[in-house]
């Protein structure tokens, strides 16, 4: 991963502009899920290492956008861009990041620079989709799947597809296990908000909820509810939570077991994901998916 964090620096340095260095250099870095992913798939060397890179940095981009549009003063527990420069240089940074990972992919051959070019498309939309999701109290599963799709999914999908071409795998098959590990590595994501503390989560708990999100598990609970307790769910949304109304949303995440539901959905794709590329017998790729859902939530 150092290697990566090299050539992201030095796409950057190559601009020669302080300012967007030093910018660059205060993001928090992250686990980097699509670079291991497509350096476990194919073998590491330079060019994918760069790929990696480009990768990297068209996912920064992403968050840096995202922070401005929830107004999100944290990233991983560590301020965020936004809330360190303003949103007018978090923009630009996040746009410079696009653009110089852009011109780099279009060294690549013409496959891969289309298929990760299709996945940065849909993750625009995925951004738009989350957005106008977020306006009222959707219970539309379907939506939901769709937006976490483009907005996750298809960055994780497209790394998985880039793996399997520098390597000579089957491309569609690594396609299915991307897509089903990004939808899983969402919902998961969505259930720890609810599940975990503010300090282990880097920001509060049960934001999402706060933020007007209905993710996963709120969707299953509100099909759950009677209608009087569905009409105190809708009351709550977008709203700051007391320790009463956590303590009711906790008592009735409990009782439906809309959380339970939500892990199982995960476990479902993941055990989609590893049966698509079974006949590889790849352990490290079987644990990325068994490390992420089976544990204690």
């Amino acid at each position: 991963m150092q290697q990566i964090d090299e050539i992201m620096l030095k796409f950057i340095n190559e601009f020669g502009y302080q300012s967007a260095t030093q910018m660059f250099l205060r993001i928090s870095s992250g686990k980097k899920l699509r670079s291991k992913l497509l350096l476990k798939i194919a073998s590491p060397n330079q060019k994918a290492f760069t790929l990696c890179a480009i990768i990297e940095l068209i996912h920064l981009a992403s968050l840096l956008h995202d922070d401005v549009i929830d107004d999100a003063n944290t990233r991983r527990g560590e301020p965020s861009i936004n809330a360190l420069f303003g949103t007018k240089n978090a923009i630009m940074l996040g746009d410079i990041l696009y653009s110089k990972g852009f011109f780099e992919l279009s060294k690549f051959e013409p496959k891969i620079a289309q298929v990760v070019s299709d996945a940065v498309s849909k993750l625009s939309i995925g951004e738009l989709m989350d957005v106008e999701l977020s306006v009222f109290f959707n219970t539309d599963k379907e939506k939901y799947m769709q937006m976490i799709y483009n907005k996750t999914a298809v960055l994780i999908e497209a790394s998985a597809i880039c793996g399997a071409l520098l390597a000579g795998k089957d491309e569609q098959k690594f396609s299915i296990y991307g897509k089903n590990l990004g939808l899983a590595f969402q919902i998961i994501d969505d259930v720890l908000d609810i599940t975990q503390d503010s300090k282990t989560l880097g920001k509060p708990a049960l934001n999402d909820f706060v933020e007007g999100k209905m993710t996963l598990p709120y969707i299953y609970l509100y099909e759950n509810l009677n209608d009087s307790d569905k009409d105190k769910l809708r009351s709550l949304y977008k709203k700051e939570l007391d320790s009463t109304q956590i303590s009711w949303l906790r008592q009735k995440f409990d009782s439906t077991g809309s959380i339970q539901k939500a892990v199982n959905l995960a476990r479902e794709l993941g055990v989609e994901a590893l049966d698509c590329i079974k006949e590889y017998q790849d352990a490290e790729l079987e644990n990325i998916i068994i490390s992420m859902i089976d544990r204690e939530f």
